[in-house]
């Protein structure tokens, strides 16, 4: 055999075929223990919220003779309705809904104003300012109740916005609190945010003559708005479930919202545990509605940044 021949028979290293480069596939053992964990974690978290459903569907008497984990004879809705028209629901959703849907409002258009101050415009002592908003959070609400009881007493309003004529016991004073607690966790996350957004996007909007109100509102805005969307479904859940400042700022029954409305579910002298829980799936039903309608976006927010390298 010649040389030539040998050399035409010899595979080349070219024709070779190339190994597979990358990191090695994880292996699917490894993958369904993960799925097995997640499930497990989510189980565990649910299952209080399953417990309370199904408490809900029996009556007392069954579950006082068998126990809470026995097999169901009779399930009904019944507990509902009951849970409804007792507690006064209806009037204590409007008070919620005056109440923490403008907190949720303001909170955001102020915090996304000050975010944008303190991440995208160049003013002396911004980071000081982030640092400021973000320490109020430390501060233990329990703190601030007794001197915030006295200035509500204090403060004088219009007999058509208040019925004392005072801040105190008004919807304006639980709302003024939920927004002065809540704004300082909404700048730190906007800011964060926005801190991660292309510089050029604005810098081409400066060139093109954009004032600092275009740069915020048409600009900067609709870029956030997974951001703003994850922050909304946080704040209206925590605003919706505040029991403590209610019950401080509000004397006036026919003002408390949805979460005093549990405790006319209880008696002087008997309880009924799964009347009490039908009444407590009612009023968690808004929060998993909004949660439900703003998923997409509420996920969207919360993975930001977990494909940057």
């Amino acid at each position: 055999m010649t040389a030539d021949t040998r050399a035409t028979a010899r595979p080349s290293r070219s024709a070779q075929p190339a190994r597979e480069s990358g990191p090695p596939r994880r292996p699917r053992r490894g993958r369904y223990g993960a799925h097995i964990f997640l499930s497990a974690v989510s189980l565990v978290f649910l299952a209080p919220l399953l417990l309370a459903v199904y408490a809900s569907l029996r009556p007392y008497e069954e579950t006082a003779q068998n126990g809470y984990f026995s097999f169901p004879k009779k399930l009904s809705f019944d507990y509902y309705r009951e849970a409804y028209t007792e507690s006064g629901m209806g009037k204590y959703f409007t008070n919620t809904l005056i109440i923490a849907v403008p907190a949720v409002v303001v909170t955001l258009f102020l915090a996304a104003f000050v975010a944008f101050a303190v991440s995208r415009i160049n003013i002396r002592g911004s980071l000081a300012l982030l640092m400021f908003f973000t320490a109020g959070n430390l501060l233990p609400p329990q703190v601030l109740v007794t001197p915030l009881y006295v200035l509500f007493l204090k403060i004088d309003l219009p007999w058509w916005m208040s019925d004392s004529m005072t801040l105190y016991d008004s919807y304006w004073a639980v709302i003024l609190v939920n927004i002065g607690f809540q704004v300082g966790f909404c700048v730190f996350v906007l800011a964060n945010f926005m801190r991660t957004l292309p510089k050029e996007i604005l810098e081409a909007a400066i060139v093109d003559g954009a004032g600092v109100w275009t740069q915020f509102w048409r600009i900067t805005l609709p870029l956030c708005r997974p951001a703003i969307a994850a922050l909304a479904t946080l704040e209206f859940t925590w605003i919706y479930n505040d029991f403590l400042w209610a019950l401080i700022f509000i004397s006036n029954p026919d003002k408390l919202p949805i979460t005093s409305s549990l405790n006319n579910l209880r008696g002087q002298f008997f309880t009924d545990y799964n009347l009490l829980a039908a009444g407590s799936v009612l009023v968690a039903l808004p929060t998993i509605l909004v949660f439900l309608l703003l998923q997409r976006h509420f996920i969207a927010g919360l993975t930001l940044g977990s494909s940057k390298g």
